[in-house]
């Protein structure tokens, strides 16, 4: 996978990336490309900056944005209620939801929003799974409100109005 300065991509657990530049290390005689990525939404308002090895970039879980035409099937697990909800203990959830929120797959990330959403309109959610909750609705905000050019904010009310429904 080949990006260019200003070209964004998803870097998992971090959300949307805009590809910076375009740098060469020299390390004991070796020659290194990295790409360097500024991460859009940042923790604490501090700048985030990402740098991966170009030979690294896929195993990274670096990818490109969602397509236009899965957003909708992002859409379909959100609204997905035939999937029983998880029984485990919450570290064993969370442990899977974790893991699923750092692949950097969208509809995995996705479905971890769902199952904490249904959870949370039967019970107050803890603290790590509020944590858990927003960070997994922030990065597919984030994710559909770049690759559709629209404001968060309109992603973030057809959410609510999904899982209102």
């Amino acid at each position: 996978m080949e990006f260019k300065v200003g070209d964004k991509a998803v870097v998992p657990n971090l959300g949307v990336g805009v590809c910076a530049e375009v740098t060469t290390i020299d390390v004991d005689g070796e020659t290194y490309e990295f790409y360097v990525f500024d991460i859009m939404q940042s923790k604490n308002n501090q700048p985030t900056i990402y740098r991966v090895n170009k030979d690294f970039v896929a195993a990274e879980g670096v990818r490109e944005l969602i397509p236009l035409a899965a957003i909708e099937r992002v859409y379909d697990v959100l609204r997905d209620r035939t999937t029983p909800p998880d029984k485990q203990t919450w570290n064993r959830r969370y442990r899977e939801y974790l893991q699923k929120i750092t692949s950097g797959d969208p509809f995995e990330v996705a479905s971890v929003l769902r199952d904490l959403s249904r959870l949370k309109a039967e019970k107050t959610l803890s603290f790590g799974e509020r944590k858990m909750f927003d960070q997994a609705h922030s990065l597919i905000v984030q994710e559909i409100a770049v690759a559709r050019d629209v404001d968060e904010k309109v992603i973030a009310d057809e959410l609510e109005d999904i899982f209102n429904s």
